[in-house]
């Protein structure tokens, strides 16, 4: 499919006020190429360029724009297209997602199931449903159920389904442990029942961030 005549100036508007630079910090994109999108061409080559599905769901983020709505008007989706259905899937026992061309496999505690999804636009519908249900992308094409986790270890990036530390577990990307450092911490504290405090050493263990909540007798 052709992309829309005129996307790049949708993107730019899009932005709005926005500095490129803030989008960059956002989107985990360089200025430079959002730049480049927006002008439809790479200025360093002078050729016309198009941006993937993967950097649209990242512009998406950024802007908080319907990834479903971007993907309609760069021509990867057709409006009229019909979705073949919801996909229903056990979203409060899925531990993590990953993510591949209109397949995932979502992992719970008893094991995997893989899908594959024939309809593009049931697919990006999907994918815009996993932030309302807990999930944050901690990679390329890793989502997470933040409700889930039950243990981080900070300096190795993994973020463990139980409370020991021995089970499933993930390894996500650095640049999201920064951007999400205080949301698993207060996600970790909520899901373990521990109270998190706030005046720590971040090179201490992570052990030594919680204290148990006092419950009634």
């Amino acid at each position: 499919m052709q992309q829309r005549e005129g996307f790049g100036k949708f993107l730019e508007n899009l932005r709005g006020k926005m500095s490129l630079r803030e989008v960059a910090h956002k989107s985990g994109l360089s200025h430079a190429y959002i730049r480049d999108l927006e002008l439809e061409r790479n200025r360093s080559t002078n050729e016309k360029i198009k941006p993937s599905p993967d950097t649209l769901k990242k512009l998406s983020d950024a802007y908080n724009f319907s990834y479903t709505e971007l993907m309609e008007k760069a021509g990867y989706l057709e409006k009229e297209s019909a979705p073949s259905g919801n996909i229903d899937v056990p979203f409060h026992d899925i531990l993590f997602i990953q993510v591949s061309s209109r397949e995932f496999t979502y992992h719970t505690y008893m094991g995997k199931t893989s899908i594959n999804v024939k309809s593009l636009i049931d697919f990006s519908r999907f994918l815009d449903k996993l932030d309302d249900q807990g999930f944050k992308k901690m990679d390329t094409d890793l989502f997470v159920n933040l409700n889930m986790i039950q243990k981080y270890i900070e300096n190795e990036g993994k973020l463990y389904f139980d409370p020991l530390g021995i089970g499933k577990h993930v390894i996500i990307a650095a640049t999201k442990q920064m951007k999400y450092h205080d949301l698993l911490l207060r996600h970790l504290a909520r899901n373990t029942g521990k109270t998190l405090n706030y005046s720590f050493d971040r090179s201490s263990s992570m052990e030594s961030l919680f204290t148990p909540l006092k419950r009634p007798i």
